[in-house]
Protein backbone atom coordinates (compact mmCIF):
# COMPACT_ATOMS: atom_id res chain seq x y z
CA UNK A 1 0.00 0.00 0.00
CA UNK A 2 1.39 3.91 -0.77
CA UNK A 3 2.10 6.29 1.74
CA UNK A 4 2.52 8.79 -0.83
CA UNK A 5 0.19 11.81 0.32
CA UNK A 6 -1.01 14.35 -2.53
CA UNK A 7 -2.89 16.87 -2.72
CA UNK A 8 -6.53 17.04 -4.40
CA UNK A 9 -9.69 19.31 -4.50
CA UNK A 10 -12.81 17.82 -3.70
CA UNK A 11 -16.14 19.71 -5.36
CA UNK A 12 -19.67 19.26 -6.60
CA UNK A 13 -20.23 17.59 -10.05
CA UNK A 14 -20.90 21.23 -11.13
CA UNK A 15 -19.80 24.84 -9.76
CA UNK A 16 -18.24 25.51 -6.90
CA UNK A 17 -20.84 25.00 -4.26
CA UNK A 18 -23.06 21.97 -3.63
CA UNK A 19 -26.18 23.52 -4.29
CA UNK A 20 -28.60 23.38 -6.84
CA UNK A 21 -30.51 20.28 -8.84
CA UNK A 22 -26.93 18.83 -10.00
CA UNK A 23 -26.25 18.43 -5.96
CA UNK A 24 -27.40 15.46 -4.14
CA UNK A 25 -28.33 16.68 0.04
CA UNK A 26 -26.02 13.45 0.45
CA UNK A 27 -23.03 15.38 -1.09
CA UNK A 28 -23.48 18.42 0.36
CA UNK A 29 -23.31 16.93 4.12
CA UNK A 30 -20.42 15.41 3.43
CA UNK A 31 -18.52 18.54 1.84
CA UNK A 32 -20.42 20.36 5.09
CA UNK A 33 -18.95 17.44 7.47
CA UNK A 34 -15.47 18.00 6.01
CA UNK A 35 -15.54 21.80 6.25
CA UNK A 36 -16.29 20.97 9.99
CA UNK A 37 -13.40 19.20 10.52
CA UNK A 38 -10.86 22.16 9.11
CA UNK A 39 -7.81 22.35 11.07
CA UNK A 40 -6.70 26.37 12.32
CA UNK A 41 -3.72 27.09 11.33
CA UNK A 42 -1.49 25.45 11.92
CA UNK A 43 -3.12 22.75 13.44
CA UNK A 44 -2.17 20.25 11.07
CA UNK A 45 -5.72 17.55 12.42
CA UNK A 46 -6.39 15.11 10.26
CA UNK A 47 -10.40 14.71 9.27
CA UNK A 48 -11.80 11.18 8.51
CA UNK A 49 -15.22 12.79 6.66
CA UNK A 50 -18.53 11.11 7.96
CA UNK A 51 -21.48 11.66 5.30
CA UNK A 52 -23.97 12.14 7.86
CA UNK A 53 -23.00 15.52 9.41
CA UNK A 54 -25.69 18.54 9.83
CA UNK A 55 -26.09 21.30 7.33
CA UNK A 56 -24.59 24.71 8.65
CA UNK A 57 -24.14 28.46 7.35
CA UNK A 58 -21.71 29.39 4.42
CA UNK A 59 -19.52 31.53 5.90
CA UNK A 60 -18.17 32.09 2.55
CA UNK A 61 -14.45 30.49 2.95
CA UNK A 62 -13.64 31.12 6.88
CA UNK A 63 -11.70 28.74 8.54
CA UNK A 64 -13.63 26.94 11.35
CA UNK A 65 -12.20 25.52 14.66
CA UNK A 66 -10.84 21.55 14.54
CA UNK A 67 -11.95 18.68 15.48
CA UNK A 68 -12.92 15.20 14.63
CA UNK A 69 -15.63 12.85 13.34
CA UNK A 70 -16.02 9.24 12.92
CA UNK A 71 -14.09 7.42 10.67
CA UNK A 72 -15.05 6.27 7.25
CA UNK A 73 -13.41 2.64 5.99
CA UNK A 74 -10.53 3.08 4.08
CA UNK A 75 -10.65 6.79 3.91
CA UNK A 76 -8.41 9.22 6.01
CA UNK A 77 -8.15 13.07 4.46
CA UNK A 78 -6.85 15.85 6.17
CA UNK A 79 -8.01 18.89 4.78
CA UNK A 80 -6.49 22.15 4.38
CA UNK A 81 -8.37 24.99 2.78
CA UNK A 82 -11.92 25.54 1.53
CA UNK A 83 -13.67 27.93 -0.96
CA UNK A 84 -17.05 27.87 0.92
CA UNK A 85 -18.56 25.54 3.77
CA UNK A 86 -20.58 23.19 1.24
CA UNK A 87 -18.03 23.12 -1.58
CA UNK A 88 -14.36 22.75 -3.03
CA UNK A 89 -11.88 21.86 -0.12
CA UNK A 90 -8.37 21.12 -0.48
CA UNK A 91 -7.39 17.81 0.63
CA UNK A 92 -3.93 15.78 1.21
CA UNK A 93 -4.90 11.97 0.84
CA UNK A 94 -2.98 8.80 -0.24
CA UNK A 95 -3.79 6.78 -3.61
CA UNK A 96 -5.52 4.33 -1.74
CA UNK A 97 -7.88 7.19 0.04
CA UNK A 98 -8.72 8.40 -3.46
CA UNK A 99 -10.28 5.42 -4.83
CA UNK A 100 -11.96 4.25 -2.01
CA UNK A 101 -13.34 7.76 -1.63
CA UNK A 102 -13.89 7.46 -5.30
CA UNK A 103 -16.11 4.38 -4.71
CA UNK A 104 -18.36 6.46 -1.56
CA UNK A 105 -19.12 9.31 -3.19
CA UNK A 106 -19.22 8.54 -6.92
CA UNK A 107 -20.67 12.26 -7.84
CA UNK A 108 -17.94 13.93 -6.16
CA UNK A 109 -15.25 15.50 -8.90
CA UNK A 110 -11.37 14.65 -7.26
CA UNK A 111 -9.05 17.04 -9.29
CA UNK A 112 -5.44 16.95 -9.12
CA UNK A 113 -3.63 19.98 -8.09
CA UNK A 114 -2.37 21.66 -11.10
CA UNK A 115 -0.06 24.46 -11.26
CA UNK A 116 -0.26 27.58 -13.93
CA UNK A 117 2.06 30.54 -14.49
CA UNK A 118 2.69 34.12 -15.19
CA UNK A 119 2.08 34.89 -18.92
CA UNK A 120 5.11 36.77 -19.34
CA UNK A 121 7.70 36.77 -22.50
CA UNK A 122 10.40 34.26 -21.89
CA UNK A 123 13.59 35.26 -21.76
CA UNK A 124 16.79 33.22 -23.45
CA UNK A 125 18.55 31.22 -21.18
CA UNK A 126 21.77 29.57 -21.16
CA UNK A 127 21.02 25.62 -21.44
CA UNK A 128 25.10 24.70 -21.79
CA UNK A 129 28.08 25.86 -20.21
CA UNK A 130 30.42 23.09 -20.73
CA UNK A 131 32.13 24.03 -24.22
CA UNK A 132 33.03 27.41 -22.04
CA UNK A 133 34.78 25.85 -19.32
CA UNK A 134 36.83 23.29 -21.06
CA UNK A 135 37.96 25.18 -23.07
CA UNK A 136 41.78 25.94 -23.86
CA UNK A 137 42.08 29.35 -23.61
CA UNK A 138 40.18 31.84 -21.26
CA UNK A 139 38.93 35.42 -21.85
CA UNK A 140 37.97 37.02 -18.30
CA UNK A 141 35.19 39.41 -18.91
CA UNK A 142 34.18 42.77 -16.81
CA UNK A 143 30.90 44.00 -18.32
CA UNK A 144 29.74 47.28 -16.18
CA UNK A 145 26.41 48.26 -17.21
CA UNK A 146 25.35 51.88 -16.99
CA UNK A 147 22.95 54.66 -17.72
CA UNK A 148 23.36 56.29 -20.79
CA UNK A 149 22.33 59.65 -19.06
CA UNK A 150 24.39 60.00 -15.79
CA UNK A 151 27.18 57.36 -16.01
CA UNK A 152 25.53 55.89 -12.47
CA UNK A 153 25.64 51.84 -12.36
CA UNK A 154 22.62 49.67 -12.50
CA UNK A 155 22.52 46.99 -9.64
CA UNK A 156 20.23 43.97 -10.32
CA UNK A 157 20.84 43.62 -14.16
CA UNK A 158 20.85 40.00 -15.53
CA UNK A 159 23.61 39.73 -18.47
CA UNK A 160 23.06 37.03 -20.79
CA UNK A 161 26.11 36.33 -23.19
CA UNK A 162 25.68 33.79 -25.59
CA UNK A 163 28.74 32.36 -27.79
CA UNK A 164 26.53 29.64 -30.02
CA UNK A 165 23.09 30.77 -29.80
CA UNK A 166 21.42 28.19 -31.74
CA UNK A 167 23.13 25.95 -29.19
CA UNK A 168 21.85 28.31 -26.30
CA UNK A 169 25.66 28.27 -25.10
CA UNK A 170 26.95 30.96 -23.08
CA UNK A 171 26.89 32.29 -19.38
CA UNK A 172 24.45 35.34 -17.48
CA UNK A 173 24.59 37.01 -14.68
CA UNK A 174 23.18 39.93 -12.61
CA UNK A 175 25.15 42.93 -11.85
CA UNK A 176 26.63 43.96 -8.72
CA UNK A 177 25.92 47.30 -6.69
CA UNK A 178 28.81 48.87 -8.94
CA UNK A 179 26.83 47.62 -11.99
CA UNK A 180 29.31 45.14 -12.89
CA UNK A 181 28.65 41.36 -13.80
CA UNK A 182 32.02 39.18 -14.44
CA UNK A 183 32.28 36.01 -16.77
CA UNK A 184 34.53 33.15 -17.82
CA UNK A 185 34.31 32.84 -21.30
CA UNK A 186 36.46 30.35 -22.43
CA UNK A 187 38.36 30.75 -26.15
CA UNK A 188 35.69 33.21 -27.02
CA UNK A 189 36.55 36.40 -29.20
CA UNK A 190 32.96 37.46 -29.61
CA UNK A 191 29.48 36.94 -28.30
CA UNK A 192 26.57 36.08 -30.76
CA UNK A 193 24.33 37.83 -28.55
CA UNK A 194 24.22 39.99 -25.52
CA UNK A 195 21.26 40.20 -23.61
CA UNK A 196 20.53 42.94 -20.89
CA UNK A 197 17.48 42.97 -18.94
CA UNK A 198 17.10 45.51 -16.41
CA UNK A 199 14.86 45.75 -13.01
CA UNK A 200 13.51 48.72 -13.60
CA UNK A 201 13.92 52.09 -15.04
CA UNK A 202 15.69 51.28 -18.55
CA UNK A 203 15.26 49.52 -21.38
CA UNK A 204 16.57 45.96 -22.26
CA UNK A 205 19.05 45.70 -24.78
CA UNK A 206 20.23 43.45 -27.45
CA UNK A 207 23.42 43.02 -28.97
CA UNK A 208 24.49 41.17 -31.97
CA UNK A 209 28.27 39.61 -32.67
CA UNK A 210 30.06 41.52 -30.33
CA UNK A 211 33.61 41.50 -30.01
CA UNK A 212 34.59 40.91 -26.15
CA UNK A 213 37.23 42.58 -24.34
CA UNK A 214 38.44 42.19 -20.99
CA UNK A 215 36.87 45.14 -19.50
CA UNK A 216 33.90 46.61 -21.05
CA UNK A 217 30.90 49.59 -20.48
CA UNK A 218 27.40 49.11 -22.04
CA UNK A 219 25.12 52.17 -21.24
CA UNK A 220 21.16 51.81 -20.97
CA UNK A 221 18.67 54.20 -22.28
CA UNK A 222 16.22 55.18 -19.35
CA UNK A 223 12.56 55.15 -19.64
CA UNK A 224 10.74 58.16 -20.72
CA UNK A 225 7.39 57.89 -19.07
CA UNK A 226 5.90 60.26 -21.90
CA UNK A 227 7.43 57.74 -24.57
CA UNK A 228 5.38 56.49 -27.73
CA UNK A 229 5.29 52.47 -26.52
CA UNK A 230 2.48 50.33 -28.68
CA UNK A 231 -0.04 51.23 -25.82
CA UNK A 232 -0.05 54.83 -26.41
CA UNK A 233 0.21 54.44 -29.97
CA UNK A 234 -3.12 52.51 -29.79
CA UNK A 235 -4.93 54.25 -27.13
CA UNK A 236 -3.93 58.08 -26.94
CA UNK A 237 -6.69 59.36 -24.98
CA UNK A 238 -6.74 58.08 -21.59
CA UNK A 239 -9.15 60.45 -19.15
CA UNK A 240 -8.76 60.58 -15.39
CA UNK A 241 -12.73 59.16 -15.31
CA UNK A 242 -12.27 56.34 -17.55
CA UNK A 243 -14.02 53.10 -16.31
CA UNK A 244 -15.69 55.02 -13.34
CA UNK A 245 -17.81 52.93 -11.26
CA UNK A 246 -16.26 49.48 -12.44
CA UNK A 247 -14.56 46.96 -10.03
CA UNK A 248 -11.71 44.56 -11.18
CA UNK A 249 -9.82 42.26 -10.64
CA UNK A 250 -6.30 40.97 -10.52
CA UNK A 251 -5.90 37.48 -10.12
CA UNK A 252 -1.82 37.52 -10.20
CA UNK A 253 1.10 37.91 -7.91
CA UNK A 254 -0.29 41.02 -5.85
CA UNK A 255 -0.32 44.55 -6.48
CA UNK A 256 2.77 46.96 -4.64
CA UNK A 257 0.70 48.72 -2.49
CA UNK A 258 2.87 51.78 -2.01
CA UNK A 259 3.06 52.69 -5.88
CA UNK A 260 1.87 56.69 -5.73
CA UNK A 261 0.37 55.87 -9.25
CA UNK A 262 -1.89 53.22 -7.93
CA UNK A 263 -4.83 52.62 -5.33
CA UNK A 264 -5.71 49.22 -4.16
CA UNK A 265 -9.52 48.61 -2.47
CA UNK A 266 -8.76 45.61 -1.29
CA UNK A 267 -7.97 41.87 -2.09
CA UNK A 268 -7.11 38.46 -0.46
CA UNK A 269 -4.35 36.23 -0.48
CA UNK A 270 -5.15 32.38 -1.60
CA UNK A 271 -1.93 31.02 -1.15
CA UNK A 272 -1.80 28.35 1.10
CA UNK A 273 -0.01 28.93 4.59
CA UNK A 274 0.42 32.69 3.89
CA UNK A 275 -1.26 35.70 5.25
CA UNK A 276 -5.19 35.94 3.54
CA UNK A 277 -4.35 39.95 3.96
CA UNK A 278 -0.49 39.39 2.30
CA UNK A 279 -2.12 40.53 -0.55
CA UNK A 280 0.40 42.66 -1.89
CA UNK A 281 3.84 42.47 -4.42
CA UNK A 282 5.15 39.24 -3.60
CA UNK A 283 8.49 39.92 -5.23
CA UNK A 284 8.14 39.43 -8.87
CA UNK A 285 6.60 43.05 -9.67
CA UNK A 286 4.11 41.01 -13.03
CA UNK A 287 0.71 41.89 -11.20
CA UNK A 288 2.13 45.30 -9.93
CA UNK A 289 2.89 46.02 -13.80
CA UNK A 290 -0.75 44.18 -15.22
CA UNK A 291 -2.27 46.45 -12.62
CA UNK A 292 -0.93 49.64 -13.46
CA UNK A 293 -2.01 48.99 -17.15
CA UNK A 294 -5.77 48.45 -16.25
CA UNK A 295 -5.93 51.26 -13.97
CA UNK A 296 -2.58 52.97 -13.09
CA UNK A 297 -3.52 56.83 -12.04
CA UNK A 298 -0.25 58.82 -12.55
CA UNK A 299 0.62 61.53 -15.46
CA UNK A 300 3.43 61.73 -17.54
CA UNK A 301 6.06 62.93 -17.72
CA UNK A 302 5.86 62.14 -13.30
CA UNK A 303 3.88 59.25 -13.71
CA UNK A 304 1.59 56.52 -15.82
CA UNK A 305 -2.03 56.34 -16.80
CA UNK A 306 -3.55 53.38 -17.53
CA UNK A 307 -6.34 52.36 -19.52
CA UNK A 308 -9.43 52.95 -17.17
CA UNK A 309 -7.50 55.09 -14.47
CA UNK A 310 -11.02 55.70 -12.32
CA UNK A 311 -11.48 51.25 -11.76
CA UNK A 312 -11.78 50.11 -8.61
CA UNK A 313 -8.60 47.68 -8.35
CA UNK A 314 -9.07 44.59 -5.88
CA UNK A 315 -5.60 42.58 -5.85
CA UNK A 316 -6.20 38.18 -5.35
CA UNK A 317 -2.65 37.27 -5.28
CA UNK A 318 -2.25 33.50 -6.18
CA UNK A 319 1.53 33.38 -6.65
CA UNK A 320 3.39 32.78 -3.25
CA UNK A 321 6.50 34.71 -1.90
CA UNK A 322 8.99 35.10 -4.53
CA UNK A 323 7.29 32.38 -6.42
CA UNK A 324 6.72 31.67 -9.86
CA UNK A 325 3.46 28.91 -10.00
CA UNK A 326 0.01 29.38 -8.67
CA UNK A 327 -1.94 26.07 -8.01
CA UNK A 328 -5.64 25.99 -9.45
CA UNK A 329 -7.22 25.65 -5.60
CA UNK A 330 -5.56 29.12 -4.92
CA UNK A 331 -6.95 30.58 -8.65
CA UNK A 332 -10.62 29.43 -7.64
CA UNK A 333 -10.70 30.66 -4.11
CA UNK A 334 -9.36 33.83 -5.99
CA UNK A 335 -12.39 33.51 -8.42
CA UNK A 336 -14.78 33.01 -6.18
CA UNK A 337 -13.82 35.66 -3.53
CA UNK A 338 -13.19 38.47 -6.48
CA UNK A 339 -17.13 37.43 -7.35
CA UNK A 340 -18.30 37.77 -3.59
CA UNK A 341 -16.52 41.05 -3.80
CA UNK A 342 -18.67 42.32 -6.62
CA UNK A 343 -16.15 42.34 -9.26
CA UNK A 344 -17.05 42.82 -13.27
CA UNK A 345 -13.76 42.37 -14.66
CA UNK A 346 -11.42 39.33 -13.60
CA UNK A 347 -8.18 39.29 -15.46
CA UNK A 348 -5.67 36.76 -15.40
CA UNK A 349 -2.25 37.55 -16.92
CA UNK A 350 -1.32 33.64 -16.42
CA UNK A 351 -1.56 29.88 -17.88
CA UNK A 352 0.08 26.80 -18.89
CA UNK A 353 -0.85 24.30 -16.89
CA UNK A 354 -3.05 21.24 -18.19
CA UNK A 355 -6.77 21.91 -18.48
CA UNK A 356 -8.36 21.36 -15.16
CA UNK A 357 -12.09 20.74 -14.29
CA UNK A 358 -11.95 23.19 -10.88
CA UNK A 359 -10.87 25.93 -12.95
CA UNK A 360 -13.44 25.30 -15.33
CA UNK A 361 -15.81 25.32 -12.57
CA UNK A 362 -14.81 28.70 -11.35
CA UNK A 363 -14.73 30.48 -14.72
CA UNK A 364 -18.43 29.35 -14.97
CA UNK A 365 -19.58 30.55 -12.06
CA UNK A 366 -18.38 33.29 -12.39
CA UNK A 367 -19.67 33.83 -15.73
CA UNK A 368 -23.17 32.82 -14.05
CA UNK A 369 -22.84 35.42 -11.86
CA UNK A 370 -21.98 38.18 -13.91
CA UNK A 371 -18.55 38.90 -13.90
CA UNK A 372 -16.38 38.44 -17.16
CA UNK A 373 -13.11 36.43 -16.82
CA UNK A 374 -10.20 38.11 -19.25
CA UNK A 375 -7.41 35.79 -19.87
CA UNK A 376 -3.89 35.38 -21.23
CA UNK A 377 -3.43 32.90 -24.49
CA UNK A 378 0.00 32.21 -23.27
CA UNK A 379 3.37 32.70 -24.37
CA UNK A 380 5.08 29.37 -26.57
CA UNK A 381 6.41 30.60 -29.59
CA UNK A 382 2.98 30.57 -31.61
CA UNK A 383 1.86 27.06 -29.76
CA UNK A 384 -1.85 26.56 -29.34
CA UNK A 385 -3.96 28.80 -26.74
CA UNK A 386 -2.92 28.23 -23.00
CA UNK A 387 -5.53 26.94 -20.44
CA UNK A 388 -7.54 29.02 -19.00
CA UNK A 389 -7.49 30.88 -22.26
CA UNK A 390 -8.54 27.60 -23.73
CA UNK A 391 -12.20 27.59 -21.97
CA UNK A 392 -14.52 28.40 -23.55
CA UNK A 393 -16.43 31.36 -21.28
CA UNK A 394 -12.89 33.39 -20.74
CA UNK A 395 -12.26 35.75 -22.87
CA UNK A 396 -8.53 34.34 -24.34
CA UNK A 397 -6.46 37.27 -25.93
CA UNK A 398 -3.09 37.81 -27.98
CA UNK A 399 -0.21 40.29 -28.38
CA UNK A 400 0.44 42.96 -30.91
CA UNK A 401 3.72 44.46 -31.33
CA UNK A 402 4.22 47.90 -33.11
CA UNK A 403 7.77 48.79 -34.91
CA UNK A 404 9.35 51.82 -33.57
CA UNK A 405 7.41 51.93 -30.35
CA UNK A 406 10.96 50.47 -28.40
CA UNK A 407 14.34 50.98 -28.65
CA UNK A 408 16.46 49.68 -32.12
CA UNK A 409 18.64 47.88 -29.74
CA UNK A 410 15.84 46.58 -27.47
CA UNK A 411 15.54 42.65 -26.63
CA UNK A 412 11.86 43.50 -28.18
CA UNK A 413 13.28 42.76 -31.59
CA UNK A 414 13.51 39.30 -31.22
CA UNK A 415 9.41 39.43 -30.70
CA UNK A 416 8.79 40.89 -34.12
CA UNK A 417 7.97 38.22 -36.71
CA UNK A 418 5.50 37.94 -39.14
CA UNK A 419 2.61 38.35 -40.40
CA UNK A 420 2.06 41.91 -40.64
CA UNK A 421 -1.19 43.60 -40.22
CA UNK A 422 -2.92 45.87 -42.93
CA UNK A 423 -0.34 48.53 -41.14
CA UNK A 424 2.98 47.07 -42.01
CA UNK A 425 4.39 48.53 -38.68
CA UNK A 426 1.96 46.27 -36.97
CA UNK A 427 2.94 42.43 -36.36
CA UNK A 428 1.23 39.08 -34.27
CA UNK A 429 3.94 38.87 -31.38
CA UNK A 430 6.57 36.04 -31.97
CA UNK A 431 6.14 34.61 -28.24
CA UNK A 432 1.78 34.87 -28.41
CA UNK A 433 -0.17 31.79 -28.65
CA UNK A 434 -2.65 31.76 -31.43
CA UNK A 435 -5.60 29.59 -32.45
CA UNK A 436 -9.31 29.44 -32.96
CA UNK A 437 -10.02 30.10 -29.42
CA UNK A 438 -8.19 33.74 -29.59
CA UNK A 439 -11.05 36.41 -28.74
CA UNK A 440 -9.34 39.70 -28.86
CA UNK A 441 -5.96 41.15 -29.45
CA UNK A 442 -3.74 43.90 -26.90
CA UNK A 443 -0.78 45.02 -27.23
CA UNK A 444 2.15 43.36 -25.12
CA UNK A 445 5.36 43.97 -26.82
CA UNK A 446 7.66 46.27 -24.70
CA UNK A 447 4.68 48.04 -22.86
CA UNK A 448 5.06 50.44 -20.12
CA UNK A 449 3.88 50.11 -16.24
CA UNK A 450 4.19 50.23 -12.89
CA UNK A 451 6.16 48.08 -11.18
CA UNK A 452 7.33 48.03 -7.39
CA UNK A 453 9.81 51.14 -7.07
CA UNK A 454 9.12 52.55 -10.17
CA UNK A 455 8.41 52.15 -13.83
CA UNK A 456 9.36 49.20 -16.77
CA UNK A 457 8.65 47.84 -19.79
CA UNK A 458 7.43 44.11 -20.21
CA UNK A 459 6.55 41.88 -22.86
CA UNK A 460 3.98 39.10 -23.35
CA UNK A 461 0.22 38.05 -23.54
CA UNK A 462 0.37 38.83 -19.84
CA UNK A 463 0.78 42.78 -20.90
CA UNK A 464 -2.04 42.26 -23.46
CA UNK A 465 -4.35 40.72 -21.23
CA UNK A 466 -4.99 44.03 -19.15
CA UNK A 467 -5.09 46.15 -21.87
CA UNK A 468 -7.74 44.51 -23.16
CA UNK A 469 -9.30 44.37 -19.53
CA UNK A 470 -8.69 48.21 -19.27
CA UNK A 471 -10.55 48.91 -22.42
CA UNK A 472 -13.44 46.59 -21.46
CA UNK A 473 -13.48 49.18 -18.08
CA UNK A 474 -13.45 52.04 -20.24
CA UNK A 475 -16.37 50.59 -22.45
CA UNK A 476 -18.66 49.02 -19.70
CA UNK A 477 -18.56 52.42 -17.46
CA UNK A 478 -20.19 53.92 -20.52
CA UNK A 479 -22.95 51.10 -20.33
CA UNK A 480 -25.32 51.75 -17.43
CA UNK A 481 -27.91 49.14 -18.67
CA UNK A 482 -25.62 46.37 -18.66
CA UNK A 483 -24.34 47.84 -15.41
CA UNK A 484 -27.63 47.54 -13.74
CA UNK A 485 -28.80 44.33 -15.23
CA UNK A 486 -29.14 41.66 -12.30
CA UNK A 487 -25.75 39.41 -11.99
CA UNK A 488 -26.22 36.88 -13.99
CA UNK A 489 -25.19 34.72 -17.24
CA UNK A 490 -27.16 37.70 -19.29
CA UNK A 491 -25.15 39.85 -17.81
CA UNK A 492 -21.84 38.22 -18.68
CA UNK A 493 -22.76 37.24 -21.46
CA UNK A 494 -24.02 41.44 -22.19
CA UNK A 495 -20.69 42.47 -21.30
CA UNK A 496 -18.66 39.83 -23.72
CA UNK A 497 -21.09 40.94 -26.24
CA UNK A 498 -20.00 44.57 -25.84
CA UNK A 499 -16.23 43.94 -25.97
CA UNK A 500 -16.24 42.02 -28.73
CA UNK A 501 -18.21 43.99 -31.14
CA UNK A 502 -15.93 46.93 -30.55
CA UNK A 503 -13.02 45.73 -31.68
CA UNK A 504 -11.58 46.33 -35.26
CA UNK A 505 -9.49 43.79 -37.58
CA UNK A 506 -5.70 44.65 -37.77
CA UNK A 507 -5.47 42.78 -40.76
CA UNK A 508 -4.50 39.54 -39.13
CA UNK A 509 -6.22 36.02 -39.76
CA UNK A 510 -8.78 35.47 -36.56
CA UNK A 511 -6.28 32.62 -35.50
CA UNK A 512 -4.10 35.54 -34.53
CA UNK A 513 -6.40 38.40 -33.52
CA UNK A 514 -9.77 36.85 -33.17
CA UNK A 515 -12.29 39.43 -33.31
CA UNK A 516 -9.17 42.19 -33.57
CA UNK A 517 -8.14 45.35 -30.85
CA UNK A 518 -11.34 46.36 -28.85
Amino acid sequence: MSTEKQQFILMPVRGLSARGPTATPELRKFLLSMHGIMPRPGSGATARPDSGATDRPDSGGSRPSGGALRSVPGVKIKVLDSVHEDGAKLVEMSPESVAALRAQQPGMRIVPLVYYYPAISPRPAVQSKSTLHTARISVQTKIKIVSANTGQPIAGAQVIAFTNYAQKEGVDGITNKTGDVSFQLGGAAKVERLYVYPEKAFWSLLKKNMSITSSMTIPLQPIDLSYPDAIRHFYPNRHANDGQGIKVAVIDSGINLSHPDLAVAGGLCTVLGENEQAYGDAGSGHGTHVAGLIAARGTPPSGLRGLAPAATLRSYRVFGENSDRATNFAIIKAIDRAVTDGCDLINMSLGGGKPDDATRAAIEDARAAGSLVIVASGNDGRGPVSFPALDSLAVAVSAVGRKGTFPANSTALGDVMKPEGKDKKNFVAAFSNIGIEIDLIGPGVDVISTVPGGYAPMSGTSMACPVVTGVAAKLLAQHASILGMARSQARSDAMAQMLLNSAKTLGFKAEFEGRGLP
